[in-house]
C-alpha cells in the first residue's frame, strides 16, 4: 500500500467489503454510486431469484459494455479530430503566401 492509498469500506448485498485505493473521495461516490446503479438496476429487472454473485456479474458485465462503448467513442473522436486538425493545417499551409 502507498501513501496516497486510503481504506474504503462500503455495503453490497448485506455484506461489507473494503479495500485500498488511491482514488479520490468524489471519484469513490462516483465507482461506488454506478455499482449500485447496476446492482439495483438488475434487481429491479430480474423474474426470479438471482444469486447476488450473478446479480455482480450482471452489473460488471453492463459496466463494461458501457467502458467498451465510452474507448470506442473516445477512439472515433479522436480520430475525427485529428482528421480536423489535418485538414485545418492544410487549408491553413495553402493560405499562406509561397516563399
Amino acid at each position: 500500500m502507498s501513501e496516497t492509498e486510503r481504506l474504503v469500506r462500503f455495503e453490497l448485498f448485506g455484506q461489507e467489503f473494503k479495500f485500498y485505493t488511491a482514488a479520490t473521495e468524489a471519484e469513490m461516490d462516483a465507482i461506488l454510486e454506478l455499482v449500485r446503479e447496476q446492482v439495483e438496476g438488475n434487481l429491479s429487472t430480474r423474474t426470479g431469484t438471482l444469486p447476488a454473485s450473478k446479480i455482480a456479474v450482471m452489473a460488471c458485465l453492463n459496466i463494461a459494455s458501457k467502458y467498451v462503448q465510452l474507448k470506442q467513442d473516445f477512439e472515433s473522436y479522436k480520430t475525427d479530430n485529428e482528421s480536423r486538425f489535418y485538414d485545418l493545417s492544410e487549408k491553413i499551409r495553402n493560405s499562406l503566401p509561397q516563399g
